[in-house]
């Protein structure tokens, strides 16, 4: 044999060493996995420990407010649990399939009964796996768009907190009302045209040019009503970002907004003649 070339032994040889160097390193792997589990698993154990003594002690003087965060969390936990145990149950049935797959293919009698119960075996066994796909894939796309919500709302909250912090004269500033809040003169009325007399009017009833609402509201109303343009389709997006208002909030806002236009472009066609 030419040196090129090796002997059969020496090819079975490294092949061994190789697949003993591939388990060794999966076995390294899980390992590795088994000791970042077991850590993480400690610190959330004493973090645990610490949220319950600092927000569900007894002696704290808020624990009528974190008795709503305690029954929360207790329901989340529950859910979680009732999700672990149904995933762990898809999952074993995955594997029986899957096993009593392997052990028919054991034996293989090449008879049309045979194949037949085979070909169903796969069936169930595929149909099983791409079922539980799809449910994880719907559960990480729900979990994926309230993870968007409830940070669109934090970031609402940052924002007014920080709006708060600037003072009570920045604060003014922000919530107040423009000057058509101011009441119309009875005298200068007579001599404004009836649009404008109107409009000024609709101004002071409603709340000013915000319709009552405070500027970071009212311009992520009109950024994504805008968007949408007026489209019913605009409000879930808009409770996306307007944290603390309701459905019939927009709603509402949507109807001040659009008499506003109106009396507003109608002041603007008796200035121009």
């Amino acid at each position: 044999m030419s040196d090129c070339c090796f002997s059969t032994p020496e090819i079975e040889s490294q092949h061994f060493q190789f697949q003993n160097w591939t388990v060794k390193a999966d076995q390294a792997k899980k390992a590795e996995f088994i000791r970042t589990a077991e850590k993480l698993k400690n610190q959330l154990v004493n973090i645990e420990k610490d949220k319950n003594g600092h927000l569900y002690s007894k002696k704290s003087d808020f624990r009528v407010e974190y008795s709503i965060l305690e029954e929360l969390e207790h329901k989340m936990t529950n859910n979680r649990k009732a999700d672990k145990a149904k995933i762990q149950q898809q999952l074993a049935k995955i594997h029986n399939n899957v096993k009593r797959l392997q052990r028919q293919l054991k034996d293989v009698k090449p008879t049309p009964e045979f194949v037949e119960k085979l070909r169903e075996m796969m069936e169930e066994a595929e149909n099983a796996i791409n079922g539980f796909k799809e449910e994880q894939r719907l559960i990480y796309e729900e979990l994926m768009k309230e993870e968007k919500i409830s940070t669109n709302e934090l970031s609402a909250l940052q924002k007014k907190i920080d709006t708060w912090a600037l003072g009570s004269s920045a604060i003014e500033r922000v919530f107040r009302l423009p000057s058509g809040k101011v009441p119309v003169d009875k005298t200068l009325q007579n001599h404004l045209p009836e649009e404008v007399v109107e409009f000024e009017r609709f101004l002071q009833q409603t709340g000013g040019r915000q319709g009552g609402w405070d500027d970071y509201d009212h311009q992520h109303f009109l950024k994504v009503w805008t968007k949408h343009k007026g489209k019913p389709s605009y409000i879930e997006e808009a409770l996306e970002y307007l944290s603390g208002r309701t459905k019939e909030d927009i709603q509402q806002h949507e109807t001040w907004y659009q008499e506003f236009l109106i009396l507003e472009e109608r002041k603007k066609e008796v200035r121009e003649f």
